[in-house]
């Protein structure tokens, strides 16, 4: 009988030395990504960045920016290579568990109407479609549309 050896995972917050990886796994994933000083920028301005780490790879990572009671999921990816594996949902479990411990009472996210798997992903987990964003993200040669998405945490009232 033989084992196979998975390598160590787990999910940690965002080191300034990630940066380079992370937008390493964001060009890996989008064609039209986000730079480094993106990411330094939203970490400069305090939103919560978590990595996903697999053996001392990191795999994916997510950010998140909390304020007066609300979240905005700005960018959720987990590589090609890692993709399919469960690591989307551990990424969202984490962040959500993040915005629940400050008192986060809805998050909100947008995601490409294209991206089905992220929509699954976020209708699994209580997301509801709330709105359009017409025009937002870039795509090859145009615009494509955004569905924006919120999860509530607590009864608002």
């Amino acid at each position: 009988m033989s084992a196979v050896v998975q390598p160590l995972t787990r999910i940690r917050s965002v080191l300034p030395a990630d940066l380079k990886a992370i937008a390493a796994v964001e060009r890996a994933s989008y064609k039209f990504p986000w730079s480094v000083g993106i990411f330094r920028d939203c970490m400069l301005a305090g939103y919560q960045g978590l990595v996903l780490d697999i053996g001392g790879v990191i795999g994916g990572y997510a950010i998140m920016s909390i304020a007066a009671g609300e979240a905005h999921i700005l960018n959720l990816c987990v590589h090609p290579e890692y993709q399919q594996m469960g690591y989307g949902g551990r990424l969202l479990d984490n962040l959500l568990v993040e915005a629940e411990k400050v008192g986060v009472e809805r998050v909100f996210l947008e995601v490409r109407p294209s991206n089905e798997v992220a929509i699954k992903l976020y209708r699994s987990v209580g997301f509801e479609q709330i709105g359009v964003r017409p025009s937002y993200y870039q795509a090859n040669g145009s615009r494509e549309d955004a569905v924006i998405f919120a999860a509530t945490f607590r009864d608002t009232q």
